[in-house]
């Protein structure tokens, strides 16, 4: 069941492609690139069950293993709690499903939760900040209060990467994809796996306004 999802949504092919073609791999390369695909797309419990996610439920997982391939300066890690919390800014488009998929999960030792918050002067304590499609009227002004903060931005609003988001949730016909903003991220302190860039569809490293 997982592996016929990998494949529906172009992930591992997307992957095969940054490493060479698909006649010249060697069995390694290929084991790694579906290693890779699983831990960014596992959503706990969900494919037992037989059945195809939902983009909200693919995008909570995303944003769970997002963590596990993002590094935080080390200075920040005390001041963020015993927990690491992924907060949803605005009207949550999630559900249970950022509950269900966050129950149970830690990364680097952290017990991982959910928080939904109503403006970014509440995103002290967040390591992964959502931003819904109905703050696409403040983002600037979001942007610029959490920027330099140490927190991953990450939204499915239109143009979300090019206007100083971080990572932004894109659809390639029916398959939820994501994009990266690289000069956000490293302005953050914030340091992505090579092994998510190679996941992105697309990795943005033109300077931003004002640097």
């Amino acid at each position: 069941m997982f592996i016929s999802y990998i494949r529906g949504t172009g992930l591992l092919r997307h992957m095969l492609q940054h490493q060479g073609t698909w006649r010249v791999l060697d069995r390694r390369a290929c084991l790694k690139a579906i290693a890779i695909a699983w831990a960014l797309l596992t959503i706990p419990g969900l494919y037992a069950q037989g059945s195809k996610p939902t983009d909200f439920q693919v995008e909570a997982a995303y944003l769970y293993n997002f963590g596990r391939f993002v590094e935080w300066p080390t200075k920040i890690a005390p001041t963020r709690g015993d927990a690491f919390t992924v907060c949803v800014l605005g009207k949550d488009p999630f559900g249970p499903a950022l509950d269900v998929t966050l129950a149970g999960e830690t990364i680097d030792g952290k017990r991982v939760v959910a928080k939904r918050i109503s403006g970014p002067q509440e995103s002290g304590n967040c390591q992964i900040l959502f931003l819904s499609l109905a703050e696409d009227g403040r983002l600037n002004k979001i942007i610029e209060t959490v920027d330099k903060q140490a927190i991953l931005t990450v939204s499915d609003m239109p143009q979300f990467a090019e206007r100083g988001g971080m990572i932004q949730f894109v659809l390639e016909g029916s398959r939820v994809r994501f994009e990266v903003n690289l000069t956000a991220t490293q302005r953050a302190g914030l340091k992505l796996s090579s092994e998510l860039l190679k996941v992105a569809t697309a990795v943005r490293s033109k300077p931003l306004p004002g640097d």
